[in-house]
């Protein structure tokens, strides 16, 4: 992205879905359990994420899926940063690690096609 592009704010659930891996029914689930992630809705009823909310949602993917939190402990855990108010900070530190492990996935299926061997993909 060149310096002065302007910068997505919004997004739908299938550019969210894209952005963090993950399908749609999650994403609504997560919804539910989790207060902070409260997309605001378009007059057409299709939920709009905020930047703001893409980033809590790879937070709350890395606190399931790479801690191995349960969804309670994940709960507890976003309402301490709440309340230590470094939860925006916390979540733009989440949004990297995903950059970066989605990197490192990049290079190593280069590394593969060029090595000429295949590798497993995650679903």
């Amino acid at each position: 992205m060149l310096k002065g592009d302007p910068v997505q704010e919004f997004y739908s659930i299938g550019e969210v879905c894209s952005l963090t891996e993950l399908k749609p029914h999650v994403l609504r689930y997560w919804e539910s359990q989790f207060k902070v992630l409260n997309p605001a809705k378009n007059r057409s009823g299709n939920r709009v994420y905020a930047r703001r909310e893409v980033e809590l949602i790879l937070l709350v993917k890395h606190l399931l899926y790479t801690e191995k939190f349960t969804i309670d402990g994940a709960r507890q855990k976003l309402d301490e940063h709440r309340k230590g108010g470094s939860l925006r900070s916390t979540a733009r530190t989440a949004l990297q690690v995903e950059a970066i492990e989605s990197l490192e996935r990049d290079v190593e299926a280069l590394r593969a096609i060029l090595e000429g061997r295949t590798i497993k993909t995650q679903p």
